[in-house]
């Protein structure tokens, strides 16, 4: 549908800008320095000025968007000739009353506008709007007054006037954000989805960065359009003597009429579940009051009851199988169900009954949820607490209650209200019931465990819960025990709980403190022992791991020394695989650093130290610092730098040691290196000599004595 405009204010609107257009170029050729020009713009000056009714053009500030220009308003008789000065004069002293004029209304739009918005915090839109409309009568151009009118006029459902407003406010200021924003709402309210898109697509081009706006806007938008169309198909249907509309119209009279005993009740809801099972179905059962069959006193009765009957639990269990046909890919069905009285704090009740039917249905429906992101702020205004301690409850189940808990505690994690929610319980439940978890792993339902160690790990991207759970000694030790195994450790269940595991102590080793140095050894010891599992993403976080703890503790070192961890770290490094390299090749800079055994151990399995110059070339800058620190440690061995003869060392160590990396450890680890090869071996030096390398040897040798 087209806009709504008023034509004479559009008219007198484009009117007033041609004669601003006429006057500003007059002003131009005024104050030419082209004198035959100047002299032109004089005579159309004096033109305009003696042409009948030039003086009588007083008008209201009201009448257009900018004040128009009044050369001469009292109309007196004018001299036949007038010179530049004399006009300028004129315009200058009309310009300040105009100004003076304009504050003053513009005092008075903002003071209307002021108790507009007063009685619109109150609730009294139409007195609003009036407010609005008085202080447009004082400044027609003032863009607020108009999107505050239209916001306004949107409450009111009156859509159109909505529109208008938002387009004179966009005459005021073409990138108006919020012009745009109320133009796509009232488009949307009218079922103009193509004109509420363009709304929306036009905010965006206006800023940018509202894109998160921007996708709540086209998401409502292409619900409510959803949910425009399903009603009118079903009613399309519905008028073509659809059977299962009919079945459904007729079964939910069945369920709303008193005077029938439970198990009647059952059989309706029972067969209604089985023809809401598609969108049509779904919209008719929402259409036609489907989710007020609370308001039936026998089923009420039944699904509220503390302790329940064998015959309640059943009609319970029907109830939760048809929330689920009417729910499953519905997010407005999801919607309106969670609006009903009793609903929500119900779900809660039925989690924590003595049923364990009743508890999966009820997991089963609330999963529908949490697998979307509406369906997910949707639960997010429960009462999050309960909630938290019931579904974590679950996770000591034996059986699919508690994946199906894990589950929805995975979709929630990552929504901050929920995180706000775990911080304030994390001592007192959270950390104690994983804790148990981790502890009793043997006991848990094995698809279970990975979810809940997960779960645990994405509280570690919260600093303060990382910090908390790094201190945790009883958290750590839970960890250890699941490392060493329990009777299902073969199984793919048990291992996926391990690389879960894994993770978590790798989030936990970004924390340094006393917990973390007294169990560096037993930690580095269970890492080690998985260096040789079967599986390379094990293996990959068990050296990830490793490259943490080892520098908390030189005992840890010690004790992964004796275990052949160096040996098994070159091993890593020539089988490649970029992200275990890069562990890799930490664990022997620390370990060389600290350990002159390390050393030894490393020129002994790799004499030439050909996978260390490997290393030197690789693209990834942590790794070439380490790579480079790991050789200046074994050069302090005898026989090291001779080794190296004829090698690329030179030309590798000169080009990190004078480039340009970002990490600066790269630049003194190799001039380090550099320095230690020259010192230890000087028939390194003529091909530094060659290389023009000298200079950056002797600004390296500060390096070298600081180390």
């Amino acid at each position: 549908q087209a806009m709504l405009r008023d034509e004479d204010t559009e008219a007198d609107f484009q009117r007033f800008l041609r004669r601003v257009d006429d006057v500003t170029n007059l002003l131009q050729g005024l104050n030419s320095p082209d004198s035959a020009v100047r002299e032109k713009a004089i005579a159309e000056t004096e033109k305009r000025l003696q042409e009948p009714g030039a003086g009588r053009e007083e008008e209201e500030e009201s009448r257009t968007m900018v004040n128009r220009t009044l050369i001469n308003p009292s109309g007196t008789a004018r001299p036949e000739a007038v010179d530049a000065d004399g006009f300028l004069a004129a315009l200058e002293k009309d310009a300040k009353a105009r100004a003076q004029r304009r504050r003053r209304n513009e005092q008075l739009a903002n003071a209307l506008k002021e108790q507009g918005n007063e009685a619109f915090r109150e609730g009294d839109f139409a007195l609003a709007i009036q407010r609005y409309s008085e202080g447009l009568e004082k400044l027609r151009d003032k863009q607020e007054l108009y999107t505050n009118r239209a916001q306004a006029y949107l409450k009111l459902r009156e859509y159109e006037k909505a529109i208008s407003d938002c387009e004179w406010a966009l005459k005021c200021n073409k990138n108006c954000l919020k012009a745009y924003f109320l133009m796509g709402k009232a488009h949307l309210a009218l079922q103009h989805f193509t004109e509420a898109r363009q709304c929306y697509e036009k905010m965006l081009q206006v800023d940018p960065q509202k894109e998160k706006l921007f996708r709540d806007c086209v998401r409502e938008a292409r619900l409510e359009e959803k949910r425009v169309r399903d009603e009118q198909r079903a009613e399309r249907e519905l008028q073509a003597g659809n059977v299962a509309a009919l079945s459904i119209q007729e079964l939910l009279q069945r369920i709303s009429s008193p005077g029938h005993d439970i198990l009647y009740y059952t059989g309706g809801i029972r067969l209604l579940a089985g023809v809401v099972n598609d969108c049509t179905g779904q919209t008719l059962f929402r259409t036609n009051n489907g989710f007020s069959i609370l308001g039936n006193e026998t089923v009420r009765g039944a699904f509220c009851a503390e302790n329940k009957s064998p015959a309640e639990v059943e009609l319970c269990v029907s109830l939760l199988l048809l929330w689920q046909a009417a729910c499953a890919g519905n997010e407005e069905n999801q919607r309106v169900l969670l609006a009903q009285p009793q609903v929500g704090a119900q779900l809660a009740e039925l989690l924590s009954s003595g049923s364990p039917q009743i508890h999966r249905e009820t997991l089963a429906l609330i999963s529908l949820y949490s697998h979307n992101e509406n369906g997910r702020r949707l639960l997010l205004k429960q009462d999050l607490s309960r909630w938290l301690q019931l579904l974590m409850a679950f996770v000591k189940s034996t059986d699919a209650r508690a994946e199906s808990a894990m589950n929805i505690l995975s979709d929630l994690i990552g929504e901050e209200r929920f995180q706000t929610q775990c911080r304030a319980m994390f001592a007192t439940d959270v950390l104690p019931l994983f804790t148990q978890l981790l502890v009793c792993a043997g006991q848990v339902e094995q698809a279970a465990l990975a979810p809940a160690v997960a779960v645990l790990g994405s509280l570690c991207a919260d600093v303060v819960l990382r910090a908390q759970l790094a201190q945790s000694r009883e958290c750590w030790q839970a960890c250890l025990q699941l490392l060493d195994g329990c009777p299902g450790a073969s199984s793919p269940g048990y291992q996926q709980s391990v690389f879960a595991v894994l993770g978590l102590m790798m989030n936990l080793l970004l924390e340094s403190n006393g917990t973390i140095q007294d169990l560096a050894v037993p930690i580095s010891g269970r890492c080690l022992a998985l260096l040789s599992h079967q599986d390379g993403r094990i293996v990959t976080r068990a050296t990830g791991v490793l490259s943490r703890v080892l520098p908390a503790s030189p005992s840890a070192v010690e004790e992964v020394l004796k275990g052949g961890v160096v040996k098994k770290m070159l091993k890593f490094l020539k089988a490649g695989g970029q992200l275990t390299s890069s562990y890799a090749i930490k664990i022997l800079s620390i370990c060389t650093k600290s350990s002159r055994r390390a050393q030894e151990e490393l020129l002994r399995w790799d004499k030439k130290l050909q996978v260390l110059l490997e290393l030197l070339e690789a693209g990834d800058e942590l790794t070439v610092g380490n790579a480079a620190l790991c050789l200046s440690q074994c050069l302090l061995l005898p026989g090291a730098a001779s080794a190296l003869l004829g090698s690329s060392v030179v030309q590798l160590l000169l080009r990190h040691a004078g480039g340009d990396a970002h990490r600066t450890s790269v630049q003194q680890n190799s001039a380090i290196a550099l320095g230690r090869l020259c010192l230890a071996e000087p028939r390194h030096i003529p091909q530094l000599r060659k290389l023009n390398g000298l200079a950056i040897l002797n600004s390296s040798m500060k390096y070298v004595q600081g180390s």
